[in-house]
Protein backbone atom coordinates (compact mmCIF):
# COMPACT_ATOMS: atom_id res chain seq x y z
CA UNK A 1 0.00 0.00 0.00
CA UNK A 2 1.36 3.54 -1.16
CA UNK A 3 0.68 7.01 0.16
CA UNK A 4 -0.12 9.99 -2.02
CA UNK A 5 3.32 11.10 -1.51
CA UNK A 6 4.52 7.79 -2.23
CA UNK A 7 2.59 7.35 -5.17
CA UNK A 8 3.44 10.54 -6.54
CA UNK A 9 6.93 9.70 -6.06
CA UNK A 10 6.84 7.03 -7.89
CA UNK A 11 4.68 8.10 -11.04
CA UNK A 12 5.78 11.53 -11.25
CA UNK A 13 1.89 12.76 -10.87
CA UNK A 14 2.09 15.54 -8.21
CA UNK A 15 0.00 14.81 -5.36
CA UNK A 16 -1.83 17.99 -6.53
CA UNK A 17 -2.92 15.78 -9.85
CA UNK A 18 -3.75 12.77 -7.85
CA UNK A 19 -6.18 14.80 -5.71
CA UNK A 20 -7.27 16.40 -8.96
CA UNK A 21 -8.11 12.51 -10.63
CA UNK A 22 -9.77 11.82 -7.22
CA UNK A 23 -12.15 14.91 -7.47
CA UNK A 24 -12.84 14.36 -10.77
CA UNK A 25 -13.92 10.96 -10.65
CA UNK A 26 -11.09 9.41 -12.48
CA UNK A 27 -9.91 7.07 -9.76
CA UNK A 28 -12.96 6.11 -7.57
CA UNK A 29 -10.62 2.85 -7.71
CA UNK A 30 -8.85 4.16 -4.84
CA UNK A 31 -9.57 2.99 -0.97
CA UNK A 32 -8.92 5.25 2.04
CA UNK A 33 -7.41 4.13 5.28
CA UNK A 34 -9.20 5.09 8.71
CA UNK A 35 -8.37 8.43 8.81
CA UNK A 36 -9.70 9.16 5.66
CA UNK A 37 -6.16 8.75 3.32
CA UNK A 38 -6.03 7.70 -0.16
CA UNK A 39 -3.82 4.33 0.21
CA UNK A 40 -3.11 2.93 -3.18
CA UNK A 41 -1.82 -0.58 -4.16
CA UNK A 42 -0.53 -1.91 -7.53
CA UNK A 43 -2.90 -2.43 -9.44
CA UNK A 44 -4.14 1.56 -9.04
CA UNK A 45 -0.58 2.58 -10.06
CA UNK A 46 -1.19 0.42 -13.56
CA UNK A 47 -4.33 2.53 -13.72
CA UNK A 48 -2.62 5.73 -13.09
CA UNK A 49 -0.17 5.01 -15.66
CA UNK A 50 -3.25 4.46 -18.14
CA UNK A 51 -5.21 7.42 -16.92
CA UNK A 52 -1.92 9.82 -17.92
CA UNK A 53 -1.17 7.83 -20.89
CA UNK A 54 -4.68 8.48 -22.56
CA UNK A 55 -4.61 12.04 -20.96
CA UNK A 56 -1.25 12.32 -23.16
CA UNK A 57 -2.78 11.15 -26.30
CA UNK A 58 -5.45 13.79 -25.82
CA UNK A 59 -8.49 12.00 -24.44
CA UNK A 60 -10.52 13.93 -22.60
CA UNK A 61 -10.73 13.92 -19.02
CA UNK A 62 -14.69 13.01 -19.44
CA UNK A 63 -13.69 10.27 -21.93
CA UNK A 64 -11.46 8.73 -19.31
CA UNK A 65 -13.65 8.63 -16.85
CA UNK A 66 -16.69 6.98 -18.70
CA UNK A 67 -13.72 4.43 -19.77
CA UNK A 68 -13.24 3.82 -15.77
CA UNK A 69 -16.64 4.00 -15.42
CA UNK A 70 -17.06 0.87 -17.68
CA UNK A 71 -14.33 -0.79 -16.00
CA UNK A 72 -16.12 -1.18 -13.16
CA UNK A 73 -19.14 -1.95 -14.93
CA UNK A 74 -17.61 -5.53 -16.24
CA UNK A 75 -17.36 -7.63 -19.00
CA UNK A 76 -20.49 -5.94 -20.22
CA UNK A 77 -19.07 -3.16 -21.55
CA UNK A 78 -15.64 -4.68 -23.40
CA UNK A 79 -17.47 -3.24 -26.62
CA UNK A 80 -18.04 -0.15 -25.85
CA UNK A 81 -13.95 -0.10 -24.22
CA UNK A 82 -13.00 -1.26 -27.62
CA UNK A 83 -14.63 0.90 -29.67
CA UNK A 84 -13.47 4.15 -27.57
CA UNK A 85 -9.97 2.89 -27.48
CA UNK A 86 -10.35 2.01 -31.66
CA UNK A 87 -11.25 5.42 -31.95
CA UNK A 88 -8.68 7.09 -30.01
CA UNK A 89 -6.01 5.01 -32.01
CA UNK A 90 -6.77 7.06 -35.16
CA UNK A 91 -6.93 10.06 -33.05
CA UNK A 92 -3.13 9.34 -32.13
CA UNK A 93 -2.14 8.18 -35.79
CA UNK A 94 -3.90 11.34 -37.16
CA UNK A 95 -1.37 13.20 -34.12
CA UNK A 96 1.56 11.18 -35.55
CA UNK A 97 1.00 11.89 -38.86
CA UNK A 98 1.12 15.81 -37.90
CA UNK A 99 3.87 15.37 -35.79
CA UNK A 100 5.62 13.68 -39.21
CA UNK A 101 4.73 16.34 -41.01
CA UNK A 102 6.18 18.65 -38.73
CA UNK A 103 9.32 17.05 -38.29
CA UNK A 104 9.81 17.02 -42.17
CA UNK A 105 9.67 20.84 -42.04
CA UNK A 106 11.67 20.78 -39.35
CA UNK A 107 14.09 18.70 -41.08
CA UNK A 108 14.10 20.62 -44.27
CA UNK A 109 14.92 23.86 -42.47
CA UNK A 110 17.95 22.15 -40.58
CA UNK A 111 19.28 21.45 -44.17
CA UNK A 112 18.63 24.65 -45.06
CA UNK A 113 20.46 26.47 -42.57
CA UNK A 114 23.38 23.81 -42.86
CA UNK A 115 23.65 24.98 -46.21
CA UNK A 116 23.53 28.41 -45.73
CA UNK A 117 25.96 27.99 -43.11
CA UNK A 118 28.56 26.25 -45.44
CA UNK A 119 28.14 28.63 -48.40
CA UNK A 120 28.14 31.99 -45.73
CA UNK A 121 24.66 33.48 -46.79
CA UNK A 122 20.89 32.24 -46.67
CA UNK A 123 20.71 33.98 -50.18
CA UNK A 124 22.72 31.40 -51.47
CA UNK A 125 20.30 28.09 -50.92
CA UNK A 126 17.41 27.37 -52.52
CA UNK A 127 15.10 27.41 -49.26
CA UNK A 128 11.46 27.34 -50.88
CA UNK A 129 11.32 23.68 -52.07
CA UNK A 130 10.14 21.02 -49.72
CA UNK A 131 10.79 17.85 -50.71
CA UNK A 132 7.60 15.54 -49.72
CA UNK A 133 8.19 12.33 -48.24
CA UNK A 134 5.90 9.50 -47.37
CA UNK A 135 4.87 8.34 -43.87
CA UNK A 136 6.24 4.79 -44.68
CA UNK A 137 10.16 7.04 -45.18
CA UNK A 138 9.51 9.50 -42.43
CA UNK A 139 8.80 6.74 -40.09
CA UNK A 140 11.99 4.78 -41.14
CA UNK A 141 13.99 8.09 -40.33
CA UNK A 142 12.58 8.33 -37.16
CA UNK A 143 13.22 4.19 -36.63
CA UNK A 144 16.99 5.38 -37.64
CA UNK A 145 17.15 8.40 -35.25
CA UNK A 146 15.99 6.18 -32.25
CA UNK A 147 18.30 3.15 -33.80
CA UNK A 148 21.30 5.78 -33.72
CA UNK A 149 20.17 7.50 -30.35
CA UNK A 150 18.72 4.60 -28.27
CA UNK A 151 16.65 6.03 -24.89
CA UNK A 152 17.91 5.29 -21.81
CA UNK A 153 16.51 2.27 -19.73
Amino acid sequence: MYSIGAVAKKTGISSYTLRYYDKAGLTPFVKRDKQGRRVFNDEDLDSLALIRCLKQTGMPLEDIRQFISWCADGDGTIDQRLAMFEEQRQAVEAQIHQSLLNLQKVNHKIDVYRRASQAGSEAAVDCDVLPLKTTAALLAEVADYETEHPLPE
